[in-house]
C-alpha cells in the first residue's frame, strides 16, 4: 500500500499481539516497523490528507480532527495495554519507512533513555472543579439605598472570593498529597470551560506518573478525597500512556503540526 507513514509511538519490542481488529488513522491497521532495538508503530495515510498543506487545513476542521484524535488515541490505548509506549504527537508523518528509520536512528539515545524512565509506569489525570454558586431560593432584598447596594455587592464578592480560595487551598493540598504518591507530576493549564463543556471552574488540571503496581492505591487515594470537598468535583482519568512525561525533541519530515490537546486533557 502506498502513502505516507503515520507514526503513533515508539517502544521496545514486545511479545503480546495487538487487537486483531485494531485500526488506526484513516482506517488502516497499524503495523510494527523495527529498527535496531526499537519499534515504531505506523500506518499508511494518504498524502492528499497528510501532506503539510492538506494537514494544516484539516486541523481547522473540528469533525476531521476529532475523528483523527480518537483513532490516534485508540492505537495508543491498545499499545498501553501490552507495553510501555512513547507516544509521538498527533500528525507525525514521514514519506516512507526509510524516513521513519532515519528518525529512529537519529533519536535512538533519547528514545531509549525516556523508555527506560517510563517503563512500567502510566499517567493518571486529576482535575478539580469548583461548582457554580447555587442559586438562592429567595431573591435578596432590594437595596434601600446606594450604601445598602454596595454592602450587598461586597458581601457577594466576598462569598465568591472565599469559595475560590477554599477551592484553591483544597487543590493545592490534593496536588501535594498525590505528588508524594507519584514518581513525577505535571501541572497543566486550567481548562477553558467554553471549549471543554465541563461544568464549574477548573482549579486543578494535573497529571501524575505512577507505577502500574501502585495504580490501585493511587486511585483509592483520589476516591477518598471526593468526600472532603463540598462544592467541588474531583475527576480522575486514566490510565494513559505517559504523554505528559515524554520530554523528547520531536521532528517530522513532511509536516510540522502544532500540539493538539488529547482527549484525556479536554
Amino acid at each position: 500500500m502506498t502513502g505516507l507513514r503515520y507514526v503513533y509511538a515508539v517502544c521496545r519490542p514486545f511479545g503480546a499481539a495487538l487487537q486483531s481488529q485494531l485500526t488506526g488513522v484513516g482506517g488502516d491497521p497499524p503495523r510494527l516497523l523495527t529498527h535496531r532495538g526499537l519499534i515504531a508503530v505506523v500506518s499508511h495515510v494518504p498524502e492528499r490528507d497528510f501532506a503539510e498543506g492538506p494537514l494544516r487545513a484539516h486541523l481547522e476542521d473540528l469533525e476531521w480532527l476529532t475523528a483523527t484524535v480518537r483513532a490516534h488515541q485508540c492505537v495508543i490505548d491498545a499499545l498501553t495495554a501490552v507495553t510501555t509506549p512513547l507516544p509521538l504527537r498527533l500528525g507525525t508523518v514521514f514519506r516512507d519507512d526509510s524516513g521513519v528509520r532515519t528518525m529512529m536512528e537519529a533519536r535512538e539515545e533519547d528514545f531509549l533513555r525516556t523508555l527506560d524512565r517510563l517503563e512500567g509506569r502510566v499517567e493518571w489525570g486529576v482535575k478539580v472543579y469548583a461548582e457554580e454558586e447555587p442559586r438562592a431560593v429567595e431573591r435578596p432584598a432590594q437595596p434601600v439605598s446606594g450604601r445598602d447596594y454596595l454592602r450587598q455587592r461586597q458581601l457577594r464578592n466576598k462569598a465568591t472570593e472565599d469559595r475560590w480560595q477554599k477551592a484553591e487551598a483544597f487543590s493545592d493540598h490534593l496536588h501535594r498529597t498525590l505528588s508524594l504518591r507519584a514518581e513525577d507530576s505535571r501541572l497543566h493549564a486550567p481548562q477553558n470551560a467554553t471549549l471543554s463543556g465541563a461544568a464549574g471552574k477548573n482549579i486543578l488540571n494535573a497529571a501524575y506518573l505512577v507505577p502500574r503496581t501502585d495504580s490501585e492505591e493511587f486511585v483509592e487515594l483520589v476516591d477518598r478525597t471526593k468526600d472532603d470537598a463540598p462544592g467541588m468535583r474531583v475527576e480522575l482519568t486514566g490510565p494513559w500512556a505517559a504523554y505528559s512525561f515524554t520530554e523528547t525533541t520531536e521532528t517530522t519530515e513532511t509536516t510540522e503540526t502544532p500540539e493538539t490537546e488529547e482527549e484525556r486533557h479536554s
